[in-house]
């Protein structure tokens, strides 16, 4: 659309019912403040600057939104008179001129841009103000959206409506599109004649009319205006989101075995023919390659999975993790900040941090990368077709060479060469007959333990 758009997002609430230490828009939908989901959506619907209005923790509000836009400008709401004095406070920059003015609740998380865009067209198409509504069959407590011939005549508050008023189940959504280049004249024409004595956008559908505009519903679903008020609204919010994404994998070739058991974040990517299986949460940062497996109870986050690979069960992924094509991590193994090569397998209980494995080496079953000394953190690099033995410790830093092998047990400090054999054990010694007498002590022990003490 070639038209101008700002986008006005009133995120200046004390939220007070979230019973929480900061505002509610920094609350997380798919590992993401809500506050950016709503400028996303504003985004893909072509706007191209956004008027932040902050109240409650302002500066994390800001820093939330400018990791999704650099184009923002932020005004205060030092006092709350209501939502026309919310969009009002952000003057300034609707008088830098738009053709179109999208007021945006920072607290509506699933708001789609296909819906913003809606909106937007029937501004292109002659209206003055747009307002996005839903339909519901318990519409009892919105306002109703009074509709004649086609344009909206009228908001109307559930206290104020008539009996047959009250039947319509066409309700607002409290988001809207106005006419850039009348807006002003239109908020600013806003009075406070009421028991609250607050200032209500919605006034501005008669104002628009009064003044010889026209104004007009557009339909959207009722999830995606639904606002987050509190906890259980959140988790509800969360829920809808993550069958929404689930579902967009499904169809794109992922396999979920239990999809209402897996949890993924925004930015999750995850190409066709991957299988997960139940109860696998996927935090940010993580990007899965065609033909992986993830087995059940597996955690994920900053991590890159190659095409083959075998994740878990009861694996963890940190930040850095990169597996390569055929590797495979798995039960109850972590890695973090660490390569595995193609091929590599990590399999059994297992710590692998700030490393590198090389193509086709084993791990053996409890072997740690002993990376930190207590101040700093260092590298172990292994090399292609290495075989760990089973319960090793690699004290970093070290490096061990290609073809290598080390013996079950061992802790090693220094560097190991290609093609040799490391061991870095005790001599084991055998006492003949010791056993029995150990035994016969440890018998001994237990029984005096029971005796009274004198």
């Amino acid at each position: 659309m070639a038209r101008s758009c700002l986008a006005i997002i009133l995120a200046a609430g004390e939220s007070t019912r979230m019973n929480a230490s900061r505002s509610k828009v920094l609350f997380p939908v798919g590992n993401l403040p809500m506050i950016s989901h709503v400028i996303s959506a504003a985004k893909a619907a072509g706007v191209g600057s956004v008027a932040l209005v902050v109240g409650r923790d302002a500066e994390a509000v800001e820093a939330a939104s400018r990791d999704v836009t650099d184009n923002l400008s932020v005004w205060e709401q030092k006092e709350r008179l209501g939502t026309a004095h919310a969009a009002l406070t952000a003057a300034q920059a609707i008088e830098e001129g738009y053709d179109d003015i999208l007021v945006i609740f920072g607290d509506t998380p699933l708001v789609r841009s296909e819906t913003l865009m809606q909106s937007r067209q029937m501004l292109a198409d002659g209206a003055d103000v747009a307002v996005i509504g839903f339909r519901t069959d318990k519409p009892h407590g919105y306002g109703r959206l009074i509709e004649e011939n086609g344009e909206l005549v009228a908001i109307r508050e559930e206290r104020d409506a008539t009996d047959e008023e009250r039947k319509i189940e066409f309700c607002n959504g409290g988001l809207m599109a106005i006419n850039g280049h009348k807006a002003l004249e239109m908020l600013r024409a806003i009075g406070n004649e009421n028991a609250k004595l607050e200032y209500y956008l919605t006034d501005i559908v008669g104002i628009a009319r009064d003044k010889g505009g026209r104004a007009v519903a557009v339909e959207a679903s009722n999830r995606e205006l639904i606002g987050i008020n509190n906890r259980a609204e959140l988790a509800e919010v969360e829920q809808l989101w993550q069958w929404d994404r689930r579902v967009d994998m499904m169809k794109s070739g992922v396999t979920m075995v239990a999809p209402e058991t897996v949890f993924v974040s925004h930015d999750t990517m995850i190409e066709a023919d991957v299988t997960i299986e139940p109860n696998v949460i996927i935090g940010p940062g993580v990007t899965i390659r065609s033909g992986a497996v993830i087995k059940g109870f597996s955690h994920l986050e900053g991590t890159t999975i190659g095409s083959d690979c075998t994740v878990g069960p009861f694996a963890r992924l940190r930040p850095g993790a990169d597996l390569q094509s055929g590797s495979k991590v798995g039960n109850f193994c972590e890695v973090k900040n660490a390569t595995v090569g193609e091929g590599a397998k990590v399999n059994h209980l297992t710590y692998i941090g700030d490393a590198s494995i090389g193509a086709k080496s084993n791990i053996g079953a409890g072997t740690i990368t002993c990376n930190y000394d207590g101040v700093n953190k260092h590298f172990t690099q292994i090399g292609t077709e290495v075989f760990v033995g089973s319960n090793s410790s690699l004290v970093a830093p070290v490096a061990i060479g290609d073809h290598s092998y080390i013996a079950s047990g061992s802790v090693i400090t220094r560097d190991v060469p290609s093609q040799a054999l490391a061991f870095g054990r005790a001599r084991q010694e055998n006492k003949e007959g010791v056993a029995e007498k150990i035994r016969a002590r440890n018998h001994a022990i237990k029984a005096d333990s029971g005796k009274p003490k004198k």
